[in-house]
């Protein structure tokens, strides 16, 4: 049968078949709730049709600034049961990039977090983002928001007779500049994210069972928290929603409490979590987890060997893109090298990983294709059924594709004789902290905005903690004499806390390349060892 791939036939099994596995929503931002599935679908079908009854249509795109809750997970379902393309937006961008982001996407409506409406309120002060919900308390909320609830509750009790959506029809909008400086919008269909959570539950890719106990600490709103919401959902594991509040503390409460078995973040959470275990190891319960999954940034293997030795946790580390809705690789110790000695197993699951099935890749240097033999490097290229074949609005432009459809990455890497890919270097243009891009175009721009400054580049240097962080080297116009401390609060206005360069070098002149660029490489070997160690300045 030509039955359609869609998200609603994942939610009816969900509902059918594990009506009773629980969806936990952590106290964080309002009181701890406790759903099931059979609770998510209802509530999801009827909001569904509330949406419907507001006047939005089949295509048109809804946004949400929100966390990790079960209202959050009903909107995962309910926006593209009825057609519509639900939009995810990171709250913790520049109010100007979220401005452009909206404008691009064209939303029609936005569903917001009370405890988000400053955010809110700082983009409506750029561009109309529609229809306004509100999830939770209205205090402080637009005088014409709708309450979520209320939105809810005019909704058809039951909407199951709506028509299914095509399976290639876009249910998701996901933004991403992790290969270029400007925001580009990545649509997934139904076909896309089915076939990722089938791939993605498999034992040698995320391995989720019924049986377990899932909590995405990666926000829902970096690419759908890496389709763990739909992966647990097909395959019946509960899921544990944390909340806005993720310090160590909050983290390891939640494992101890839920008796958590999978749990997914960036590697600075798991920094955070290890160091917290490491000074108070008694005081947490994490008996229950059998697996760490890691990925948006490269993990380090002293994390991955500390967790292993001091906690006995196995760490599994992953690649993706949004571009991949995400998933790519996975770091999974083939059988064979089961036993072997902790050096070489370490040395294998530091590496990104192989290719999950279906998605096949390959690296391409200046003469060609490179041979996969672990020392020879090139651009990785990837291709596969839930890899994005274009860029919403047409933004990008071929330069992001092969000739023959390949996507390119941006990612250096190797890739060696049983397929395991390992990351070398990557576009340095932008600065990865904590799992969250910050493009050093932007801040350089600001910087030389500065009457006083003549030039300025921005590099990544090591972090302890956030792995990354932004440096700003400036040069000085002649006779001026401006300070880092007054360039970095020239900043401030224009960019969150985290974004601002930890510090400012001053030098008499950048480094370039034959064609008149920057020459990031050689300012970040010049200050990465002085910037290595543990500092106390924290972003």
């Amino acid at each position: 049968m030509d039955v359609p791939l869609t998200l609603g036939a994942v939610l009816r099994r969900a509902e059918t078949a594990f009506g009773d596995r629980e969806v936990v929503t952590r106290a964080g931002a309002g009181p701890e709730r406790r759903t099931t599935y059979a609770g998510v679908a209802g509530r999801a079908r009827r909001l569904s049709s509330g949406l419907v009854r507001l006047g939005l249509r089949p295509g048109d795109r809804v946004a949400t600034l929100c966390m990790n809750h079960d209202r959050h997970l009903e909107l995962y379902f309910a926006v593209p049961a009825m057609g519509g393309v639900l939009h995810t937006l990171n709250p913790r961008l520049p109010p100007d990039d979220l401005a452009l982001i909206v404008g691009d996407a064209g939303d029609r409506a936005i569903v917001v977090d009370a405890g988000l409406l400053p955010v809110l309120d700082a983009l409506r002060e750029r561009i109309d983002p529609g229809t306004v919900i509100v999830v939770g308390d209205r205090d402080g909320a637009p005088p014409d928001a709708l309450d979520y609830e209320e939105v809810l509750a005019a909704g058809a009790p039951d909407a199951a007779a709506a028509p299914e959506p095509d399976e290639r029809r876009a249910a998701f909008l996901c933004y991403t500049s992790g290969t270029t400086g400007s925001p580009k919008g990545v649509l997934f269909s139904h076909r896309a994210l089915v076939l990722h959570s089938l791939v993605s539950a498999l034992g040698d890719a995320f391995d989720v069972r019924e049986s377990d106990t899932v909590m995405p600490i990666v926000p829902m709103f970096h690419v759908n928290a890496w389709g763990l919401p739909f992966t647990c959902a097909l395959v019946g594991a509960r899921q544990v929603l944390p909340g806005p509040r993720l310090d160590p503390e909050r983290v390891l409460d939640a494992i101890a409490a839920e008796r958590v078995t999978i749990a997914a973040g960036v590697p600075t959470v798991w920094l955070g979590v290890l160091a917290a275990l490491d000074a108070a190891a008694d005081r947490y319960d994490v008996t229950s987890v059998r697996t760490l999954l890691v990925g948006g940034a490269a993990a380090p293997r002293a994390l991955i060997e500390a967790f292993e030795r001091r906690h006995g946790i196995p760490v599994v580390h992953a690649w993706g893109m949004t571009e991949l809705t995400p998933l790519g690789t996975v770091s999974r110790l083939p059988p064979d090298l089961a036993g072997a000695g902790d050096d070489e197993r370490h040395r294998l699951r530091a590496k990104q990983g192989r290719a999950i099935p279906f998605v096949e890749m390959r690296a391409r240097g200046d003469d060609g294709l490179v041979p996969h033999d672990g020392t020879a490097m090139g651009e990785l290229e990837v291709r596969g059924p839930w890899v994005a074949a274009g860029y919403f609005g047409g933004r990008g432009g071929s330069e992001c594709f092969t000739d023959d459809g390949w996507f390119r990455t941006g990612d250096i890497v190797t890739i060696d004789e049983r397929g395991f890919m390992e990351i070398t270097d990557r576009d340095k243009d932008l600065v990865k902290s904590g799992g969250e891009w910050i493009s050093s175009v932007a801040l350089e721009n600001a910087l030389m905005g500065h009457p006083d400054v003549a030039e300025a580049a921005v590099v990544a240097i090591p972090h302890p903690r956030w792995l990354e962080r932004p440096l700003a080297v400036v040069v000085l116009r002649d006779g001026a004499r401006a300070r880092p401390p007054e360039l970095i609060d020239h900043l401030r206005p224009a960019f969150p806390r985290w974004w601002l360069p930890d510090a400012v070098e001053l030098v008499d002149a950048l480094p370039r390349t034959a064609t008149g660029k920057f020459k990031k490489s050689e300012l970040r070997a010049r200050f990465a060892e002085a910037y290595s160690a543990p500092r106390a300045v924290e972003p």
